[in-house]
């Protein structure tokens, strides 16, 4: 019988099969619909990408801190691409070869498994695919039949909404790898030390095991154990002939040696910051290079063991190309109570000390008030009601702007303030991001110069950044992310000038022609110091970092002794002297456009003039800005003599000064150079003479040249010589006051203040040191008397 024959003797037989057909799609469609019903009722349970433990780290991925979920897990997420592919090929072939083929399950796998389960009645193994371990990481369950196939679902569900690279990312992110810890990147920093994309053979096949019995196989507590694990899987590998028989034998030689685990903590208070900033952020990448940041810590830790107790500190370096932080210490101990380590002094509001010093003579300098070496003079003065004095309590008379800039005077400092103007000066910095914060209602004043002001290290680092950055800084930059925002602080050429004054200051200790410095870096630093010893200040920069060191304690009390050039600054140069140094940088960079150097006189400040030698008194070479030489500030308070040019006529046989109406038979007319008058107790004898008025010929009346009244001291004559009583070990003690005044009088003793009085007020004076003594008193207008006494004993 033909099939024909046999079709036509069974009509029903195509029939049935169609109907077979028509059963198995209803089926089919039946099943999908339950699967798509059950997907919905029981969705995947994904982690929540904005919950989770959250790590930051460095600009070469090194973790700098982690902070754990609300489990307390530390998990560092991380690309498949961010890990080592020997890592990779060790997972799939020794845990689901087959991983880039089934659907979720093993249908062999499973069935060699359910009848070893049959056969032995329990779970012999399990026939697991890494997608059913993700399954189980994902929703943990009991290893018994139900749970497995609950398991195999989910495995299921998984292949059907998700990639196998993202399944996979699951599970190098939330393997188990023993304690809290969860993922190959965690692992790989815990135990080896450094990422997982640096795994060796040996390595690779530890972590490739660890999650199959994390707690048994920590290598941290049971090496051998972990040992022998590894082992079965490099000798997998090589029967696989995925890795070579070389290469396997020398892994097992290599020993399973493991670090306690112990969370980073580098940079941790900046960690804190980012993170707060940005809670829902798993890995958060900053610009802190890891090597440098631990340096940088390790030095700070020993640094401060020399200093008192509860003292911390502050250090931050930026890279002036872009702004970005390279290291970054927010306290000296992050968990030390005592000394307040919770506390991020880098975005605290302090005293910055003199540190603003350097903005003000470069806004000076671009204003064409002063160059480089015009004269001022640092002497006690009065501003209104502000009555300044300098840290060590002495005056150093007529000082150029370079000089007064790199030893701090403060009086200078006041004064161009006060031409300045407080507002314009506060308001310029806070136009370049450099923001001070006043007590409420207080208006900017002329004590901000000296620190009578809040100011943020990270706001002052980004500012100072402009002298190696032609005139332009900004705001520091923590990440690759962050905004690159720059503004212009001074002009190229003010900048310029400003960096030449403070490189040219030697480093404490050093002479520039006594000592080879060629080999450090050039610096361009300042120090600062606040009222009353709280804050200790040093910033400096290089043609490249710029870097910022704070000590002191965070509450705010004093510590007496400690300031900025011998607290803060040796630290700095520490740490400028082990940053890397570029080629690019070693080559002396030319003064920029506009800026010349010019040879000027003191004590009119203008440029040198052969036609009229007699006005200068001394030359300096200063540094010029567009060609404008200004002249000598004027004095705010000279009373009748000021300084400048007097013109005199004279009789030329004579010498002596001719008055108005007053005629002799040769007339010549000569012009004097002025010295501002606060400035004369310093001068020296012949330069006093030669900016003398000429004396008055008897036969001419007052010109009023001279009309000043004589200001005497009273108690004591010039060329005195004094002692204490014979046996007695108190000092010899002179009352003094000062006559032909009525206004304020200070006085000094060797150049240093010691009193200071009213009108005819006296006071006493004791000696208690031996060797002559130079008293002098002056007045806020510029007259001044000045005796010298002998102390004998």
């Amino acid at each position: 019988m033909t099939q024909s024959d046999k079709r036509e003797s069974n009509p029903k037989a195509p029939l049935r099969r169609r109907r077979w057909l028509k059963r198995a799609v209803v089926a089919g469609m039946v099943l999908l619909l339950l699967a798509l019903v059950l997907d919905r009722v029981f969705p995947l349970p994904l982690p929540d990408p904005d919950r989770g433990s959250t790590v930051v780290v460095a600009r070469d991925g090194s973790p700098l801190r982690a902070f754990a979920d609300a489990e307390g897990i530390w998990r560092y997420p991380v690309p498949m691409e961010e890990v080592s592919p020997l890592y990779l090929e060790a997972l799939v072939a020794y845990e689901d070869r087959w991983f880039w083929r089934h659907p979720g399950i093993n249908p062999i796998a499973a069935l060699r498994a359910f009848g070893q389960m049959i056969w032995n009645r329990r779970i012999v193994s399990g026939g697991s695919t890494l997608t059913m371990q993700v399954a189980r990481i994902l929703e943990p369950h009991s290893r018994s039949f139900g749970g497995k196939l609950r398991q195999s679902l989910r495995a299921l569900q998984l292949e059907a909404h998700l990639s196998k690279r993202e399944i996979l990312e699951l599970y190098l992110d939330y393997a188990p790898f023993g304690g809290t810890l969860q993922g190959v990147e965690a692992a790989s920093w815990a135990y080896l030390g450094h990422s997982a994309s640096r795994l060796s053979h040996a390595e690779a096949a530890l972590l490739t095991v660890l999650p199959q019995a994390p707690s048994r196989l920590r290598p941290d507590r049971e090496p051998e154990a972990a040992r022998a694990a590894r082992d079965k899987v490099l000798e997998r590998m090589a029967a696989l002939d995925v890795w070579t028989t070389e290469k396997v034998k020398d892994a097992r030689i290599e020993p399973v040696v493991a670090r306690s685990l112990k969370p980073p903590l580098s940079a941790a208070l900046l960690a804190r910051r980012l993170h707060q900033a940005q809670p829902r952020a798993r890995r958060i990448e900053t610009s802190i290079d890891i090597e440098l940041q631990r340096s940088v810590e390790a030095r700070v830790r020993n640094y401060l063991a020399r200093l008192p107790e509860r003292t911390s500190a502050a250090l931050l370096v930026i890279d002036n190309d872009d702004l970005s932080a390279q290291a970054y210490v927010g306290s000296a101990m992050f968990a030390d109570e005592a000394r307040l380590g919770h506390v991020d002094m880098v975005r605290a509001w302090r005293s910055p000390g003199s540190t603003l010093k350097p903005f003000l003579y470069g806004m000076a300098i671009d204003d064409g008030l002063i160059h480089s070496e015009s004269l001022l003079v640092d002497a006690p003065q009065s501003f209104g009601s502000y009555r300044p004095g300098n840290f060590d309590l002495a005056f150093n008379g007529p000082v150029g702007a370079a000089e007064a800039l790199r030893l701090s005077l403060n009086i200078p400092a006041v004064d161009l303030l006060d031409r300045v103007g407080p507002a314009r000066f506060s308001a310029r910095l806070a136009n370049t991001g450099l923001q001070l914060q006043l007590p409420r209602g207080v208006q900017p004043n002329l004590s901000i110069i000296l620190g009578g002001a809040g100011a943020r290290m990270e706001d002052l680092v980004g500012a100072y950044a402009a002298f190696n950055r032609k005139g332009i800084g900004g705001t520091v930059r923590f990440s690759a992310q962050d905004p690159h925002i720059e503004r212009r602080v001074l002009s190229e050429g003010a900048a310029w000038i400003i960096r030449e004054i403070l490189e040219a200051n030697p480093r404490p200790g050093y002479r520039a022609d006594t000592f080879d410095t060629g080999s450090r870096p050039r610096v361009a630093w300042k120090t600062g110091t606040s009222y009353g010893f709280r804050d200790a200040w040093a910033i400096g920069g290089t043609r490249q970092y710029t870097v910022a060191v704070w000590i002191g304690r965070p509450d705010g009390t004093p510590m007496p002794g400690q300031y900025g050039a011998v607290t803060a600054l040796p630290l700095m140069f520490q740490v400028v002297d082990s940053l890397p140094r570029s080629a690019l940088y070693a080559v002396p960079e030319s003064a920029p456009a506009g800026v010349t150097e010019r040879e000027i006189c003191w004590p009119l400040g203008l440029a040198f003039d052969a036609a009229h030698p007699e006005l200068c008194q001394q030359k300096m070479d200063a540094w010029v800005l567009d060609d404008v030489l200004p002249p000598t500030l004027p004095e705010r308070d000279a009373g009748n003599w000021s300084s400048g040019i007097v013109s005199v006529r004279i009789d030329a046989n004579s010498g002596k000064r001719l008055s108005l109406g007053c005629s002799a038979s040769e007339v010549r007319e000569i012009s004097i150079p002025r010295w501002p008058s606060l400035a004369y107790p310093w001068l020296s004898k012949s330069q006093r003479q030669r900016s003398s008025l000429p004396p008055l010929a008897a036969r001419c009346s007052d010109d009023g040249l001279e009309g000043m009244q004589a200001l005497r001291i009273d108690g004591i004559a010039d060329r005195t010589s004094v002692a204490r009583a014979p046996n007695s070990d108190k000092p010899a003690i002179v009352r003094l006051r000062a006559l032909g005044v009525s206004g304020d009088v200070s006085w000094l003793v060797n150049g240093r203040l010691q009193a200071s009085t009213s009108g005819s007020q006296s006071w006493e004076l004791p000696f208690p040191e031996t060797g002559e003594q130079t008293i002098t008193a002056m007045t806020n207008g510029g007259r001044w008397a000045q005796v010298r006494v002998n102390v004998l004993r």
